[in-house]
């Protein structure tokens, strides 16, 4: 299974494209200004199934944190190697399929979590018309967070590591992970304006989803969690009607970030909860779904070390490749074929459920 799995974007993109093609779905790529790491064309892909006059949507999207795109992307090849049939469930369910393939293309080219201007996707949807969300929590941590070399010294690490002993690993998650918006070379950082991603976005399911009805989606995501376990994360309005709707597709088992239950911390700047209030007459049911990869200390180390090296980008090539790159690759794209078989069996499954579950509840 590991064939559907392509940890280079160029190749991911290709595949994609021809797979789509393959299937007789209907293409549009959204060209992103840069070009990925090897001078590639860097775009969104959407790639559309099912009648065209549909007012259900399904919508399944990759790469919104650029490294995590292998998974997604696999996940998604997975689902049109299987065309006949997903072309006869989707005539008639009456549901429209759109297929987002690299929400964020330039971080999973370059091989980063963060896009070019480090920007987290799922942390940029906020109105910036407004004060954006505090976060007092993480502006105690910053200096300590992203120091001024890597490896980190030992004392800065100490005095790391003594606050989450002091704090708690969860209460330091919420503060790091949460989403911040006044430190533009740190973690989680949201923006100060709309990025490249949300704008693309915005513009292509604002048309989309104009007069549909019922929307469900599903966001493929890794880096939290126990090993090779998908975690289904709600991911609407937090509201018990939106979690029940959720439910009543994916099963009880699906956890909330709201009331604790979930791996991941409450995050501000979430890009489906957007579009849901945004179109407020849609029957909208969301979900994250979440792959665990390595314990959460190493997942954050990683992060750290991005940071870092979008501030040093001269570093040697051996810190770079092996104590930051390849540490990436291993919190957020394993090259584990148990791991990624985990990931497409689950991830197909969840795909089935929301196709397959009944519609206008």
């Amino acid at each position: 299974m590991d064939r559907f799995f392509c940890h280079r974007y160029a190749q991911a993109r290709e595949r994609f494209l021809v797979e789509a093609q393959i299937a007789g779905a209907e293409l549009q790529s959204i060209t992103h200004p840069l070009p990925g790491r090897d001078g590639e064309v860097l775009a969104l892909d959407v790639a559309r199934l099912g009648p065209a006059d549909a007012r259900r949507r399904l919508v399944v999207s990759s790469g919104c944190h650029g490294v995590e795109g292998p998974a997604g992307g696999a996940v998604q090849l997975a689902l049109l190697a299987e065309a006949a049939p997903l072309r006869e469930a989707l005539d008639g369910r009456g549901v429209r399929l759109l297929l987002l393939h690299g929400l964020n293309p330039w971080g999973w080219s370059h091989g980063r979590r963060q896009d070019h201007e480090n920007i987290d996707l799922n942390r940029n949807f906020v109105d910036f018309e407004a004060a954006v969300p505090p976060n007092g929590g993480y502006d105690a941590l910053a200096a300590l967070l992203v120091p001024g070399q890597w490896p980190p010294p030992p004392d800065r690490e100490a005095q790391l590591f003594g606050r989450i002993a002091e704090q708690g690993e969860r209460a330091v998650q919420q503060a790091v992970s949460a989403g911040q918006y006044d430190h533009p070379g740190g973690l989680f950082y949201g923006g100060r304006a709309p990025s490249w991603g949300r704008l693309a976005l915005q513009a292509l399911l604002d048309a989309e989803l104009r007069g549909v009805d019922e929307c469900r989606w599903v966001d493929l995501h890794t880096g939290l969690g126990p090993r090779g376990s998908g975690e289904r994360i709600h991911a609407g309005p937090d509201t018990a009607e939106a979690l029940a709707r959720a439910r009543a597709v994916w099963g009880p088992s699906i956890t909330s970030t709201a009331d604790g239950s979930s791996v991941s911390a409450l995050l501000h700047g979430e890009l489906q909860p957007w579009f849901a209030v945004r179109h407020p007459g849609l029957r909208f049911a969301g979900l994250t779904l979440e792959f665990g990869t390595l314990p959460l200390l190493q997942v954050v180390q990683a992060l750290r070390g991005e940071a870092w090296l979008r501030q040093h980008g001269d570093a040697p090539a051996a810190v770079r490749e092996e104590a930051i790159d390849g540490a990436l690759r291993d919190a957020f794209a394993p090259a584990d074929g148990q791991w990624q078989d985990d990931v497409l069996r689950q991830g197909l499954d969840v795909l089935q459920q929301a196709l397959h579950a009944r519609w206008g509840r």
